[in-house]
């Protein structure tokens, strides 16, 4: 825990195809932190659009930026371009070098991992991409939220409030961290068990494959190419695929 005196700047990185909950979900909770000040940056100040057309607006630039005690990484298909632009992993890897805490939320762990910066960590993210972990020499976690000393991975989506309230209190301790949980009212009782590939109805999980298989192979082409540029030993094919069949 950080002493409560201590402010923090807390910064979340922001892209064209983002998954809005990943931003906005960990938003609630980290906006919340005693004593921080938190900004969204992105590549240019210019507002952009998540893959269902939401807009968002950066407050700053990745280059405008001061040094973040927290460094938040969200995913979304638009994460898969990303794994190639330098000026996005270079700001990364910059900021995770002085960060006290990283947190990645779905597959911003593959933008980490192009990063160069998972290697020999336990990490876990989207069900989709789960099995492409390994490639960046990551050790995959099948579960919702992983901590792995400065790191926090959380596996997806609504897995991002999760991971951010873990996040709140490794930083403030677990008083603060609950306090959030219940200005936030998360008591969540979804009204059906299928938010993962173990409970969801075969049928169900089925069409959900089908619907993220291009991308999916994409991403996994993407993975590969930067993974070897980084030098790293390739798996012939990555283990603990849950996009696979039952």
């Amino acid at each position: 825990m950080i002493p409560h005196d201590t402010h923090l700047h807390i910064g979340s990185l922001v892209f064209e195809g983002i998954d809005q909950i990943d931003l906005t979900g960990p938003f609630e909770v980290l906006s919340r932190i005693p004593n921080a000040t938190y900004r969204i940056y992105g590549k240019t100040a210019a507002p952009v659009r998540d893959l269902k057309g939401l807009r968002l607006t950066p407050d700053a630039t990745l280059a405008e930026a001061p040094p973040l005690d927290v460094l938040h990484v969200p995913g979304g298909c638009g994460q898969e371009p990303l794994m190639e632009d330098t000026e996005v992993l270079d700001w990364i890897r910059q900021q995770a070098s002085s960060a006290c805490s990283i947190f990645s939320v779905c597959t911003g762990a593959l933008i980490c991992g192009a990063a160069g910066l998972l290697k020999g960590r336990r990490a876990t993210t989207h069900w989709s991409a789960f099995h492409l972990l390994p490639i960046f020499g990551a050790i995959p976690v099948n579960e919702r939220v992983i901590v792995d000393g400065a790191w926090v991975f959380a596996a997806g989506v609504t897995a991002g409030i999760d991971g951010a309230l873990r996040l709140a209190a490794e930083l403030r301790g677990d008083a603060a961290a609950q306090a959030i949980q219940l200005h936030m009212v998360y008591a969540p009782e979804p009204p059906f068990d299928s938010g993962t590939p173990e409970a969801a109805p075969a049928a169900i999980l089925d069409e959900a494959r089908r619907s993220v298989r291009k991308l999916t192979a994409q991403r996994e082409q993407t993975a590969r190419r930067v993974a070897a540029k980084l030098g790293f030993s390739i798996p012939a094919r990555p283990g603990n695929d849950l996009t696979g069949a039952r």
